[in-house]
């Protein structure tokens, strides 16, 4: 079934030229829709147990032991159907879309496969052609249905990332020659390590980059403003919702397991470099005016708090159950901050199709004359600040409690100060809807009339599942735990 749910999308991309054009929309909905349900068949059908389910391996390069490894566990089946909710709500919310409308949907089919496809890749060859690929079919969605200084938003975008992905790529011949017998496959590897001391240090030092750029994390982020700034609203939540977690997930799947020593080691950077991105990532988005721009520093901000758990797995003398808490808290974040972030993209959207601007400054008193934006406009901000609830109050209290709960100086140190990044991060929003959306009317606000049905139908579902996983977390954790305390297990072993 994992088979399915990966090529459907590509399938039915490649046949979307012969369907009749007024059928487009509604295909790319249907295939989105049948993808989600396959992936909560799936998920249903796993449990909560621990180990991999729907394994296929096969032989790809078979001269440099590369395969076609494919698998899902409790990390990868959250980030699935993360995927398949984000794709399938963005096909939704462009049911109106009419510049190149085709195209547009045939390049995001062809990014679902890609997306799922690395989430359940257990090569390290697959996992880099398909983060590669990625990168590329972003980039034609920037350029092609951007706007703005589109051209110069996605070459840069193209650029860093694809510079990134051949520091990766460095890094992943390190484990590969480092191996006995030489080979890719992610659970060999996992297995037995392959690296220690200086070589592992510096291979690690290649992944990290690697994956910190795809993040982002400080100071690799400068790609990310423009490129959400300028990208189309479904290419935002995409790009926000999915692809910025290809960087945390390398880190949990590959980095963490695979270089043990060099991540004990090296722990401290990890955290300090979580620490800058969630202060820094707050702050500069207190001072911005553009809301799509506030928006994308929020970003370098909540993955931040992930990255800063990551780095507080590491400390092994920590309590180990904080620490799998940590591990915990950080893949509930990237959930919670997909569903979360994509729907404040979305909204975006909605402002700027009725606008033709981001400014704040130029909007206010919104709530007058599009009350239901307004309100899921409100319902976003709560939930991206972390309110009692809402999927971000459960993800950062376990990302607080793990890091300093640890039981190291370092981890307190750490863990205290970021938590004026929830404070910031609070107040940020009350800004923007006590400007943006109460407050006097502004210049562009007779423009911005309610969302509409397909809009409606795109955010609704977003803000819900961010409601049910603060009301009702029960079943994610369940699934995400047994994976974080492997993940703790193969950190702290000798």
């Amino acid at each position: 079934m994992l088979n399915l749910v990966i090529f459907l999308p590509l399938a039915v991309a490649l046949a979307l030229p012969a369907v009749p054009r007024r059928a487009v929309p509604w295909t790319w909905i249907g295939v989105t829709v049948l993808d989600l349900a396959l992936v909560i068949g799936m998920w249903a059908a796993h449990g909560t147990g621990g180990g991999t389910a729907y394994e296929t391996n096969v032989r790809w390069i078979p001269s440099v032991r590369a395969g076609y490894h494919v698998g899902v566990d409790g990390l990868s089946l959250p980030l699935l159907a993360l995927t398949a909710v984000l794709f399938a709500v963005c096909a939704v919310y462009s049911l109106r879309q009419t510049r190149r409308a085709r195209a547009f949907a045939i390049l995001f089919l062809f990014l679902e496969t890609v997306c799922l496809g690395l989430f359940a890749a257990l090569d390290l060859l697959l996992f880099f052609v398909f983060f590669d690929l990625s990168i590329v079919g972003m980039y034609f969605v920037i350029l092609l249905w951007g706007h703005g200084d589109r051209t110069r938003s996605a070459l840069m975008f193209f650029l860093y990332t694809f510079l990134g992905s051949l520091v990766l790529l460095l890094g992943f011949i390190g484990l590969y020659l480092g191996a006995d017998p030489h080979t890719f496959d992610m659970v060999e590897l996992t297995r037995t390590p392959p690296l220690s001391g200086g070589p592992a240090g510096l291979t690690l030092l290649a992944v990290g980059i690697g994956l910190g750029i795809k993040t982002p994390v400080v100071p690799f982020h400068t790609w990310l403003p423009p490129a959400h700034t300028d990208a189309p609203a479904a290419g935002s939540a995409i790009l926000a919702g999915v692809m910025l977690k290809m960087g945390t997930y390398g880190l949990i799947r590959i980095a963490m397991p695979m270089l043990p020593d060099a991540w004990r080691r090296y722990a401290p950077v990890f955290l300090i470099v979580g620490l800058v991105g969630v202060l820094y990532g707050a702050l500069v988005a207190l001072a911005q005016d553009d809301v799509k721009r506030l928006v994308a520093y929020t970003s370098v901000n909540h993955m931040g708090y992930i990255v800063l758990a990551l780095g507080a797995a590491g400390y092994a003398t920590g309590d180990a159950d904080a620490r799998r808490l940590a591990v915990t808290g950080a893949v509930t974040q990237m959930v919670s901050h997909g569903l979360v972030t994509g729907a404040l993209f979305l909204l975006c959207g909605v402002l700027y199709d009725r606008a033709g601007s981001y400014d704040l400054a130029r909007f206010g008193g919104i709530a007058r004359g599009a009350p239901v934006f307004a309100a899921l406009t409100a319902v976003a901000a709560f939930a991206s600040l972390g309110l009692p609830g809402l999927s971000g109050f459960v993800a950062e209290f376990q990302i607080f409690a793990g890091t300093i709960g640890s039981g190291t100086a370092a981890t307190a140190v750490a863990g205290a100060p970021a938590v004026l990044g929830i404070l910031i991060t609070a107040a940020l929003f009350l800004r923007v809807l006590h400007r943006a959306v109460l407050g006097p009317p502004g210049e562009l606000t007779a423009l911005v009339t309610d969302v509409r049905r397909p809009e409606l139908a795109a955010l609704v579902p977003l803000l819900a599942l961010s409601l049910v996983i603060g009301v009702v977390p029960r079943v994610l954790l369940d699934t995400i735990e047994p994976l974080s305390a492997a993940v703790v297990a193969l950190v702290g072993r000798r």
